[in-house]
């Protein structure tokens, strides 16, 4: 970096941006992936510059930024352009909850907010333990979260312990440790074998069709379709591991699997 901290960053991914603003230091984002949208005003303030894996190398290196904020390998082909033109680059990685809360610790110190940061993952960190100490009636729901619908994949780390936080089971949780997509495609009979009692779904920023999972062959004896309760939960409070998931993202998985009585 040019500078420390630095003053002028891009994010491609929008957990860092809604860290940064959580933070009070989003006057430092030049840049921002078209994905972002928490706070609702990072629309209008920041110009969008990337999808997830592609990026407008011309657009970001025209706001001449101090360092760029990535994510993960499926971010590697824009960091290794980016890393070409000379640009600094941190590339995030975390996979789970405590590595959502390094990575708040992390941004927090890159940018002279080490201060604030602590005591955000802090407050996370105990609202995480209040959730999951709160008192639920028996059994645990057995929940199957789906990423993805063709082919079918269960949900990474992060979601599968907010899912045991919330006070469920994780119907398929041999998969959570997987990193990539790929590795955590499941069949529908495996699924079906799980017979879990909650299905929550998040596909990846595409709308879930609850009827389309009831219609699946054979599914409906799974106690979740039989029992309706198929639950969306929107992919920009789930699938970013930020603060998001930690907050509206658990709280959504809570509502769906605790609703109140009417």
């Amino acid at each position: 970096m040019r500078d420390f901290p630095p003053r002028r960053i891009v994010c491609l991914t929008e957990e860092t941006v809604e860290t940064l603003y959580l933070l009070g230091e989003q006057d430092r984002i030049v840049g921002v992936s078209g994905y972002a949208v928490r706070p609702p005003q990072v629309r209008r303030e920041k110009p969008r510059v990337s999808a997830f894996i592609s990026a407008d190398m011309p657009k970001i290196l025209a706001l001449d930024p101090d360092l760029v904020l990535a994510f993960s390998d499926l971010q590697a082909d824009i960091v290794g352009d980016l890393v070409r033109a000379g640009v600094a680059v941190h590339v995030f990685n975390q996979r789970d909850v405590a590595g959502i809360l390094a990575m708040i610790r992390t941004l927090g110190a890159m940018v002279g907010a080490a201060d604030r940061a602590d005591p955000l993952a802090q407050n996370l960190e105990q609202r995480l333990t209040t959730i999951a100490a709160t008192p639920r009636p028996p059994p645990r729901p057995k929940v199957y979260f789906e990423e993805w619908d063709d082919p079918l994949i269960s949900g990474i780390g992060w979601v599968s312990e907010l899912i045991e936080i919330a006070g469920g089971t994780d119907a398929l949780p041999h998969l959570r440790a997987h990193q990539s997509a790929k590795d955590r495609i499941v069949t529908p009979d495996a699924v079906r074998a799980a017979t879990p009692d909650v299905i929550l779904a998040s596909w990846c920023g595409k709308k879930v069709v609850p009827d389309r999972i009831r219609k699946r062959e054979g599914w409906s004896d799974v106690p979740a379709v039989r029992n309706d309760r198929i639950v969306e939960i929107k992919s920009p409070i789930i699938l970013q591991p930020g603060p998001a998931a930690l907050t509206d993202g658990l709280d959504a998985i809570v509502k769906a699997l605790w609703p109140e009585p009417p």
